[in-house]
């Protein structure tokens, strides 16, 4: 579950097709720390490392292939999110995650992406709004083939390229820190994810086409939050919530 390295341009991740392997997913420009830090980070939020137990540093460096030295300067940066908290003589314990963080991350991300949006619907012209159109739908037959793989690659390049017309850099990196906390290559996993994607997207398009921000603001957030109610739910399910 180790996270991808993010594209700096546009604040959105880039992450490689599958990505099983622990070790594998450690390439990249971020810092080892960093890469440390959004494994355990999403593995939190899908529940790889419960609430309440301790981040062991040795454990965790072997699993990963790397030294303790990286593993520890990750669980410090952690601690000062709040994510892992920091217990004299035991070690790191995982911080319990409730409904109501999943769904402020969302909202969160929702007012930055529907910003971004809201930019991008002054910004793109037809010829690249036609490239999308297309794209959009491949993801759609992708979905109807249920290719979940394929679905995220697609919807990945439509979000990286309206947050990249938005020319918006500094937002964009604003939104890179929330989605550092989404367990992104799960979604495949997560029922309705797919369908939504084609499905809200739609609303998005329309506004993309008539170059009208407020209503591709609205869009992109409501479909934000849309992913963001399905993430909490399927976590709900599988107990990882508090």
């Amino acid at each position: 579950m180790g996270r991808a390295p993010v594209d700096s341009e546009t604040g959105q991740v880039d992450q490689p097709a599958g990505g099983s392997s622990r070790r594998a997913s450690f390439g990249g420009k971020q810092q080892l720390s960093e890469r440390v830090a959004a494994y355990v980070r999403e593995g939190i939020m899908v529940g790889q490392f419960r609430a309440g137990e301790f981040v062991r540093t040795e454990k965790l460096a072997a699993e990963l292939g790397v030294s303790q030295t990286p593993v520890r300067e990750a669980l410090m940066i952690l601690h000062s999110e709040g994510s892992v908290r920091w217990e004299p003589r035991r070690g790191y314990r995982v911080v319990p995650v409730s409904r109501r963080d999943v769904l402020d991350l969302f909202d969160v991300q929702a007012y930055i992406a529907g910003e971004l949006a809201a930019r991008a619907a002054k910004q793109l012209d037809e010829a690249e709004v036609e490239r999308l159109e297309g794209v959009q739908r491949e993801l759609a037959e992708a979905e109807r083939l249920g290719d979940t793989e394929l679905v995220d690659q697609l919807n990945h390049e439509i979000h990286r390229s309206i947050n990249k017309a938005s020319d918006s850099l500094r937002m964009a990196t604003l939104l890179n820190l929330t989605v550092s906390y989404v367990p992104l290559r799960f979604f495949g996993k997560i029922e309705g994810w797919a369908a939504a994607s084609v499905h809200d997207h739609s609303a998005i398009f329309a506004a993309l086409r008539e170059r009208d921000p407020e209503s591709a603001r609205a869009a992109m957030s409501e479909h934000i939050k849309h992913i963001g109610q399905l993430l909490a739910d399927h976590l709900g399910k599988q107990g990882i919530l508090r």
